[in-house]
């Protein structure tokens, strides 16, 4: 099962983030999932809306985003991921205009999965980073 989840996760982050797909969402996170600390460390993006709002605007505001996805561990039903993002601001999916800038932001994740789908999931991105490269008040 450790094993397996460690892969699920992984095509988690190719298909949601890298292909940007909203159909990945809905297919792999549950209706009533919950994801902490995006975008902001006290946030908590409740379903497939909640998750979509966030993803549109990460995706609108760096189109060419790519994850790597560093480390992952895993244990029963959680998984422990630790993950990089490299990507250009070229749109205006966070409020403000694109800077042009290319940036790298880091970050871990931790995921509960129940029924082939992620039920829950905490995670850390180091955003005071990423706006101080795009030189901005975070």
């Amino acid at each position: 099962m450790s094993e397996a989840n460690k892969q699920f996760v992984r095509r988690w982050f190719e298909e949601v983030w890298n292909q940007q797909s909203e159909a990945a969402i809905e297919a792999m996170l549950s209706s009533g999932g919950k994801a902490h600390g995006l975008p902001e460390p006290d946030s908590v993006l409740e379903g497939h809306d909640g998750f979509k709002t966030l993803h549109r605007g990460f995706c609108g505001a760096f189109p060419d985003l790519r994850v790597t996805v560093e480390d992952t561990i895993a244990e029963g039903d959680r998984v422990a991921i630790r993950w990089s993002v490299d990507m250009t601001h070229t749109g205006d999916g966070l409020g403000f205009p694109a800077s042009g800038k290319k940036v790298r932001m880091d970050g871990m994740s931790l995921v509960i999965i129940k029924d082939g789908k992620i039920h829950e999931g905490w995670n850390y991105a180091d955003m005071g980073r990423l706006f101080a490269q795009l030189k901005v008040a975070g």
